[in-house]
């Protein structure tokens, strides 16, 4: 006797999927942060590493900023669905706050590695951001969560 879960076709499955990234709850919004996430870090590496010649400071300051810009836009239109609540603006200085908490983090951290390892390998530097970015990437969530929620209004 066959499991019917296991014998449905390839496109429920694909709707199925779908269907639980576009939900509103918190799972579904950690779903698309985490892709929204992945996708800005990707850019972030190209970036990061494109730009290794002008030293792993700069590289990393330019790729922060210019990859957190993109990510708080995406963050607010499509992680969190806040387009209509939150402008741009406000996303931007409520998300760049939380950025610049990164930003100092991965700074320090590269800092330390160079001084720890005297390295100038970008990948391995980049590796050291991705671990950093990640635990500072899942204090954001919560922080970006609350900040882009919906606010009911008062019953005063």
């Amino acid at each position: 006797m066959s499991c019917p879960t296991l014998t449905r076709p390839r496109g429920v499955w694909v709707e199925g999927a779908l269907a639980r990234v576009r939900a509103d709850d918190g799972l579904a919004q950690f779903i698309r942060f985490v892709l929204v996430g992945g996708s800005t870090s990707a850019l972030y590496a190209l970036l990061f590493v494109a730009l290794h010649g002008f030293g792993e400071q700069p590289a990393n300051w330019i790729g922060s900023v210019l990859t957190s810009i993109l990510a708080n836009e995406l963050h607010r239109r499509l992680t969190f669905r806040a387009g209509g609540r939150v402008s741009f603006l406000t996303a931007q200085v409520e998300g760049g706050a939380l950025s610049i908490a990164g930003l100092v983090s991965t700074s320090v951290a590269l800092a330390w590695l160079t001084a720890v390892t005297d390295t100038d390998d970008p990948y391995l530097q980049f590796g050291l951001v991705a671990l950093v970015t990640a635990t500072i990437g899942t204090i954001r969530f919560i922080a970006l969560r609350w900040l882009f929620r919906p606010h009911t209004p008062s019953l005063d």
